[in-house]
């Protein structure tokens, strides 16, 4: 454990940002899954126990709002995702409170576009918020706000908005939880193919991205974002991991230090 983290922090509160996709919490029906959220929640609940703090940015509300309203007559993207999101929304947070409140444990809703962590009284404001909260003992769960993030003001995915959260807060690491194990040199499903442990931000790993053929659902990122947004991450000093959010205790393991999805380090 000690390797994750920065020495200079070792007498304070550790931080790290945990961001899960909407792939890794769905099923092929596009459904959420408790057991993975209750899983999810479970191993910050420990970390928490050893005074290391989480921010979550979770993804799941478009597709939430897709399980309360089913399809709908619009036709727009970005008309329809703002409506499936603020639908969606509490629906996740309910999730969220309902799990958190049986670990004994408090959540907080972070929304946020692109303009607020650009330098100025919008940055400000989110570093007082999140660093609030943490003191707080509460676990921030920030997400895009998909019903008024439209054009300029969108990130380009969750990884992105988990990215600059990182850099916000000056977390000790990124974790972004996927449904894979990691990055590999060729297709997850080809038995030739070999599991990246560890990337610098310089060699071209890009060149192994495969296309999986799945769908992302109503989720916007996906692998070639992932190691872009990795590797900008890493290089600003925080050493950035891509690991499957479906593997039991994922999180933990990756903080253990266990050779656990694919680690970028400047």
């Amino acid at each position: 454990m000690e390797e994750l983290f920065r020495k200079e922090r070792q007498m304070e509160k550790r931080r790290i940002v945990v961001k899960v996709g909407t792939n890794v919490m769905t099923n092929k029906d596009n459904r959420i899954l408790g057991p993975v959220l209750n899983n999810l929640v479970e191993q910050i609940a420990t970390l928490y126990e050893e005074d290391i703090m989480v921010v979550l940015v979770s993804s799941g509300s478009a597709i939430a709002g897709k399980e309360i309203l089913g399809e709908i007559s619009i036709t727009d993207p970005a008309k329809r995702r703002q409506v499936y999101s603020a639908v969606g929304q509490p629906r996740m947070m309910r999730h969220y409170y309902s799990i958190f409140h049986n670990f004994g444990m408090r959540c907080a809703q972070v929304l946020a576009t692109k303009r607020d962590f650009t330098p100025g009284i919008h940055r400000e404001n989110m570093i007082n918020c999140y660093e609030s909260l943490l003191a707080e003992g509460i676990i921030p769960i920030a997400n895009e706000d998909d019903a008024v993030s439209v054009t300029m003001s969108m990130f380009s995915d969750n990884d992105e908005l988990a990215s600059l959260v990182a850099e916000l807060i000056n977390a000790d690491a990124l974790i972004i939880l996927s449904d894979t194990d990691g990055l590999f040199t060729g297709h997850p499903d080809d038995d030739k193919s070999e599991k990246l442990n560890k990337v610098q931000i310089d060699e071209n790993v890009e060149k192994y991205i495969q296309e999986s053929g799945k769908g992302e659902g109503e989720g916007r990122g996906g692998m070639e974002s992932k190691i872009k947004i990795a590797k900008s991450t890493a290089a600003k000093n925080i050493p950035t991991y891509i690991a499957n959010g479906k593997q039991k205790n994922v999180i933990l393991d990756i903080v253990a230090g266990k050779p656990v999805g694919t680690k970028f380090t400047a």
